[in-house]
């Protein structure tokens, strides 16, 4: 059933490892760019690390908030605030009855610098001197808290916690929040902060991680035989999302819609996928139905694709089951190649570049597949662009798990 209310896109926010806005992160990618660098520290060293690099900030937020600002927030709330403001400016800086505005910002992790810099100067300095913001800048909410006080958001300020998928679900509730009349405009993404020796140390420990360090622009390979792991990243991405009525009302530009939204949960553990990725699969299916969109419609997927051994083809071959033989027309891309794994941010920078595929027909391409896995029952778009069809509407899926076994999709449509 189609929905009753059609939820659009008119604004895109984003501080990644590939650039420190929008149009430099979707320029980067296109350009087949990693954000995979060496860690400029001893982590490794000091604390017998594994690995020794990471996908972090293209631009660092000492470079855009001031020293109050920075001093004030975690990393993750910096750059949700960054990735926000460049958003509403995207989207014309509506003028919006404070009543009718949202915001509906995710962590997977939340202050975790803050929380561990809390617990060293108390062990070293004791309980005088940690400081009195502690609270509110390591809670999970705290990007959500400060993007809602900066706009004025009264229609409701929400954090869902879903670890990798949050970004996505935090779409998908904001989505859900305009359909059912709470608010006319939602700010809306997820951030993430969590290059830290401590995360990096227990993602190494659960061999997660790429251990390429030797070559860290090469070590994240979805779908490549040799693929050992993801890379993990930080940033946020945030997307201005209103009824089509409040945007045609304003005349705003609308990149597309946000049309159908799918979440399930796996039931099965708490870190491994379903071997038959009947959680997933109920999550697209879901979501092509929330939109009226059929299989045939669907031209391309922006896939969780980690670069784990077992988690890219449990994906890829629930999209094939979900898609038919409408998968052969489906370009597929994988754009943590290039980003790294955003955690909780993943799932909204990818919204963005799968919004950005459709509203420019141009499929970014997914790297480092040198040797592709024989079982990719997909069409893998690979180092270069790929253009969409230029004529017609369009559909995409953009796909987004969790640990936990959270499992969001969201489906695109041209607008």
């Amino acid at each position: 059933m189609s929905p009753v209310t059609d939820v659009v896109v008119t604004g895109l926010g984003a501080t990644t490892p590939l650039g420190g806005d929008v149009p430099s992160t979707w320029q980067a990618a296109l350009a087949g760019e990693s954000g995979a660098r060496p860690l400029p520290n001893d982590w490794a060293e000091r604390y017998e690390i594994a690995v020794s690099f990471a996908a972090q900030l293209k631009v660092g937020p000492d470079e855009v908030l001031t020293r109050p600002e920075i001093k004030r927030m975690d990393p993750s709330a910096q750059y949700a605030i960054i990735a926000s403001r460049e958003a509403w400016a995207d989207a014309g800086s509506p003028e919006v009855d404070p009543e009718r505005l949202g915001a509906v910002v995710s962590s997977g992790i939340g202050g975790i610098w803050t929380t561990l810099d809390a617990w060293d100067t108390l062990r070293e300095k004791g309980g005088r001197r940690v400081l009195p913001m502690t609270v509110p800048m390591l809670m999970p909410n705290s990007p959500a808290a400060y993007v809602e006080l900066e706009l004025g958001a009264r229609a409701g300020a929400h954090a869902l916690v879903s670890a990798c998928a949050s970004g996505a679900e935090a779409i998908g509730y904001a989505v859900e929040m305009i359909r059912s009349g709470r608010a006319d405009v939602v700010v809306a993404g997820g951030t993430e902060a969590a290059i830290h020796p401590m995360p990096l140390a227990a993602f190494a420990a659960s061999r997660t991680l790429s251990t390429r360090n030797d070559d860290p622009a090469a070590a994240s390979r979805p779908y490549d035989t040799g693929r050992d792991g993801f890379v993990l990243g930080e940033g946020a991405g945030i997307v201005v999302l209103e009824s089509a009525e409040h945007a045609a009302a304003r005349g705003a530009r609308v990149y597309a819609r946000i049309a159908g939204v799918g979440l399930s949960a796996d039931g099965y553990h708490l870190t491994s996928p379903e071997p038959s990725g009947r959680g997933q699969i109920s999550a697209m299916r879901a979501a092509l139905a929330d939109a009226g969109v059929d299989a045939g419609d669907v031209r391309h997927v922006n896939a969780h694709a980690t670069s784990t051994v077992v988690g890219d083809l449990i994906e890829a071959r629930g999209v094939r089951d979900v898609l038919g033989a409408a998968a052969d027309q489906v370009a597929l891309s994988a754009t943590k190649s290039m980003t790294g794994h955003l955690l909780g941010g993943a799932g909204a920078l990818e919204t963005i570049f799968t919004v950005l595929a459709l509203h420019e027909r141009t499929a970014p391409p997914t790297i480092n597949v040198s040797d592709p896995d024989p079982e990719l029952v997909l069409d893998l778009v690979r180092d270069t662009p790929r253009a969409l069809p230029a004529d017609g509407q369009l559909a995409a899926i953009n796909n987004s798990f969790g640990f936990g076994g959270h499992n969001v999709a969201l489906v695109v449509t041209t607008a």
